[in-house]
């Protein structure tokens, strides 16, 4: 579902075309400033400027530094990654109108503007979003607060920022350096390509779709994580350490950057889900690439993984899985035109590793989710609308397969339990069609501590069943009892002839 597109990471990892932009755009400010822990902000340098406070030009003779630093930057980029240096690298210096500009234009186009409201719906049906957030105008606020410079693989070109000193933006140059590099040995929108498979556009949805629809998040957050590598690496180099002498500074970095920095207003009131989407590439890309910088070295942390690149964020979150070439079956899906056959298809996608961990850390907190999460073997969902009804809660399916029985029955029970925080009404109903218990938002739901069988709900916006059988949980939301009952036979069928 991470589905960003850096321009879209799907859950809608559909928004890999805007995150993968954000990610060019949006280094965390900590890196702004070049200074690791314990080291000490160059004179007159500090956090960047807002739009919102009066801001100086860099003078001609910072603008020529910063320009002459570049080659220099490439050269180092080039050694920590062993990636060649092919031609030199375009560059010029940009203005916050500049940059504006090219954030709209970026966020405009109709094909990403329908991919992400259908984004932002789904995430709202899941109550990763509030029901209010306006996810567009969220992204073009947040592009234009974090932005940081930035290197362009349709121009070949690094932007530097006509308003930060030429020490402030080093750290910065060699993380998009490092983007220049990879794009001359294997050309960075190819490699990104398949991120922009949009699923909506196929009349029929086969498991291989569903496997392949994380491949746009795990490449960015190679393509993040080697870039951060090559960052820490370059601000601890005066220091005569390297990423793998010092742990602790990539810890607090990866602190930093779900906190923010003081004037990251937008970021700071992000949702959860926001936070989480927007850091993963950079997070856990660059935990990834440290894994494999330990057991296989710069081979295996950067050429290779153009090469092999990692296929679900199961694999960027645990390396070993990468190493050890784990491989899950694909999830059986149903017929979703003949169950849903009176509602017009809205979204589909996978529900990967990543997703089901910002889930759970939504709905049960982080120390749940850590539990949870690395027993994640699979999921999808599919949403869809009434034909004729345009106004009609939004139905949704939501299927999850699990280790074992027992973490499947305790996801059940978190997702239950997190219904009376998604819905005003919650009414539990008992198996013979009555009303168990009421339940509202001024009254506590039961917990559960596991699900098994079968349960349904009444809310405000229809039924919600949530059925657990062995590894499998399957989750119905806003649909009518044709389309239940289908689903539930057919995704239930393949798990009963195992």
């Amino acid at each position: 579902m991470n589905k960003w597109k850096a321009e879209s990471h799907r859950f809608p990892a559909g928004i890999p075309k805007l995150i993968l932009l954000l990610a060019l755009l949006a280094l965390p400010g900590w890196a702004q400033t070049g200074t690791p822990a314990g080291a000490q902000t160059p004179a007159g340098e500090g956090a960047r400027a807002t739009p919102d406070t009066q801001e100086q030009k860099i003078s001609p003779q910072e603008a020529e530094k910063l320009f002459r630093s570049v080659d220099e930057i490439l050269l180092f980029a080039s050694k920590d990654t062993s990636f060649p240096i092919k031609h030199e690298v375009k560059r010029q210096l940009v203005g916050r109108d500049e940059v504006a500009a090219y954030v709209i234009k970026h966020t405009s186009d109709d094909e990403d503007a329908k991919r992400l409201r259908r984004s932002e719906l789904v995430l709202n049906k899941f109550g990763l979003l509030p029901r209010d957030f306006d996810l567009g105008k969220f992204l073009v606020a947040l592009l234009k607060e974090q932005v940081a410079g930035y290197y362009d693989p349709k121009t070949k070109t690094v932007n530097l920022l006509d308003w930060l000193g030429a020490e402030q933006q080093k750290p910065v140059l060699a993380h998009e350096l490092t983007h220049a590099l990879q794009d001359q040995s294997f050309n960075l929108e190819k490699y990104m390509k398949p991120a922009d498979a949009d699923l909506d556009k196929k009349k029929e949805i086969s498991p291989k779709d569903i496997e392949n629809d994380e491949i746009g998040s795990t490449r960015q957050a190679v393509v993040e994580g080697q870039a951060m590598v090559v960052l820490v690496d370059y601000m601890l180099a005066p220091l005569g350490e390297s990423l793998k002498d010092s742990p602790q500074v990539v810890e607090a970095l990866k602190q930093g950057m779900l906190v923010g920095t003081a004037d990251a207003v937008q970021f700071q009131n992000a949702p959860i889900y926001m936070k989480e989407a927007l850091t993963f590439p950079y997070r856990y890309g660059i935990d990834f690439i440290a894994e494999m910088l330990t057991k296989g070295g710069k081979e295996k942390a950067f050429t290779a993984l153009f090469q092999n690149p990692p296929r679900t964020t199961r694999q960027i979150m645990e390396p070993q899985t990468y190493l050890a070439e784990e491989r899950i079956e694909p999830m059986p899906l149903p017929d979703f035109r003949q169950a849903f056959k009176n509602y017009d298809r809205f979204d589909v996608g996978a529900i990967g590793e990543f997703d089901v961990a910002v889930l759970i850390d939504q709905y049960a907190g982080a120390e749940t989710s850590h539990q949870m999460y690395p027993h994640w073997r699979g999921g999808y969902y599919y949403a869809a609308r009434p034909k004729g009804d345009p106004a009609a809660p939004l139905a949704l399916l939501y299927v999850s397969r699990w280790s074992n029985t027992e973490k499947a029955s305790q996801f059940a029970a978190l997702y239950a339990n997190a219904l009376s925080k998604r819905y005003v009404h919650v009414h539990d109903v008992a198996e013979n069609g009555t009303d168990q218990d009421q339940k509202d938002s001024a009254t506590p739901a039961a917990t559960f501590e596991k699900l098994t069988g079968k349960r349904t709900w009444l809310t405000e916006d229809g039924p919600v069943v949530i059925e657990a059988k062995g590894d499998i949980v399957l989750i119905v939301e806003s649909a009518d009892q044709p389309a239940t009952e289908k689903v539930e036979e057919e995704v239930f069928a393949p798990a009963a002839a195992r």
